[in-house]
């Protein structure tokens, strides 16, 4: 259905999902539930290894759900995201309620799944969600393993600024001056860009695809450069990998080789900061430019995630310049609100996600792991103690974004293979009792 709560749009979408049952164990062998957030299915199934890993071993069905308005499942074909009534379906509300009908049409007509217990997963945005179908739906999954899941980014849960300062501590504790190199800059790119002669050196020196014309276009270059410190906090990983872009192991450590002094002279230090996001953007040396309009893979649906952000999923986020690396900037509501009234002619409500899923006071859900990484600033909105017995925090400590979620590896810090173990058990357990009830 594109509308699951009214009967007035009675239309139906095409949604797509992934089934793999190469390890499954016929007649209610359990199944993994990919919650699938924002961006294509097929690009979430080839990063969450984990799921493949354990599949034999829990004798497992795995199956991932494209969320509504994402990869190829467009409600409205090419006019979805054409303006505000065609985007009006684009909900986590409308998405749990996609993935509800789907788990339930897989039992009804995949032959022996009929009484499978079925374990909702996700990382990030799809970490919410597994925490929230579980919440919703705790008749249709047993269990959640929701990894990196800010689910207590919003109103005034947690302080804004939390966030950005544990970005800066990737970085302070990556190398020496690494972190005031960065703080430097943006004073440095200030007094570059108040000249033409600076903005078309700035352009020069970044090998931007687009030269920089006027002070807006300088703003525009400083939020791609704090979007891309953010990026590669999220993808601290201990071994190579390619999530957001293809990149060496511990990726700030190596950006932090270019950034050892932060006294230079505004032109060497701004040298030095293109180095750094130069290892992000271009570790192939294939990128002819750079390109500040892009800053992680095509596979993110950035479009339809903007109109979520405008909507549901409002995430106060702040910085001091003291506390953190980048230039001070306070949270600011009713500009958000102006924003998201130009882009797509609706407002934000501020705290309707902790009307509908409780903010802090979720203590009588049960059987869901929230796991995060210390290294992952989205940890700031993170659950990382205990809040019951079924409702269990895995902190780990060296992990970035959704360690726990990517495939085995031989560099793997220990704390990461002992969250794995500690999630396992408890799906086993999850999976025991279900059985037994029935």
């Amino acid at each position: 259905q594109i509308d699951h709560f009214g009967f007035d749009e009675n239309r139906t979408f095409q949604q797509r999902y992934l089934v793999a049952d190469q390890y499954w164990k016929k007649d209610n062998g359990p199944i993994l539930f990919y919650t699938g957030n924002e961006g294509d299915i097929t690009w979430f199934c080839n990063n969450t290894g984990f799921m493949w890993d354990v599949a034999e071993e829990l004798n497992a069905m795995l199956v991932f759900a494209e969320h509504r308005y994402y990869g190829e499942s467009l409600p409205f074909g090419n006019e979805s995201f054409s303006d505000s009534k065609h985007l009006n379906y684009l909900t986590s509300e409308q998405a749990l309620a996609d993935f509800a009908v789907l788990v339930e049409y897989l039992k009804r007509t995949i032959a022996g799944a009929q009484d499978s217990p079925v374990i909702a997963i996700g990382g990030s945005y799809g970490g919410m969600l597994a925490a929230w179908f579980r919440m919703k739906y705790p008749h249709v999954v047993v269990g959640a393993l929701a990894a990196s899941a800010p689910i207590w980014q919003f109103g005034d849960l947690v302080p804004c600024g939390t966030f950005f300062s544990i970005v800066t501590n990737d970085f302070k504790k990556s190398g020496t001056g690494c972190s005031e190199s960065i703080r430097n800059s943006w004073n440095a790119i200030n007094h570059l860009s108040s000249t033409d002669i600076g903005l078309q050196w700035l352009s020069n020196t970044f090998h931007l695809c687009s030269p920089l014309k006027n002070l807006q276009d300088a703003a525009v270059l400083k939020n791609w450069l704090s979007e891309t410190w953010v990026n590669l906090a999220m993808v601290n990983y201990p071994y190579k990998a390619d999530f957001l872009q293809p990149l060496p192991a511990w990726p700030i450590q190596e950006v932090c080789k270019f950034l050892k002094d932060p006294s230079l002279s505004d032109k060497l230090l701004l040298q030095n900061v293109f180095q750094a996001v130069n290892l992000y953007y271009n570790y192939t040396g294939e990128a002819p430019c750079l390109d500040v309009s892009q800053t992680a893979t095509k596979s993110l649906g950035e479009m339809g995630w903007y109109y979520q952000a405008c909507t549901e999923m409002v995430m106060p986020l702040c910085t001091d310049g003291v506390h953190d690396m980048f230039e001070p900037q306070k949270w600011d509501f009713d500009a958000l609100s102006e924003e998201c009234y130009r882009m797509w002619g609706v407002r934000p409500r501020l705290s309707w996600i902790l009307s509908m899923y409780g903010g802090k006071n979720i203590s009588s859900h049960s059987n869901i792991i929230f796991s995060n990484g210390g290294l992952d600033p989205w940890s700031a909105g993170g659950v990382t103690q205990n809040i019951t017995n079924s409702l269990v925090a895995v902190v780990i400590p060296d992990g970035a974004h959704h360690l726990d979620l990517r495939s085995r590896n031989p560099l793997d810090p220990k704390s990461v293979q002992q969250a794995r173990a500690l999630e396992i058990c408890l799906m086993k357990q999850w999976i025991g009792k279900a059985r037994h009830s029935h």
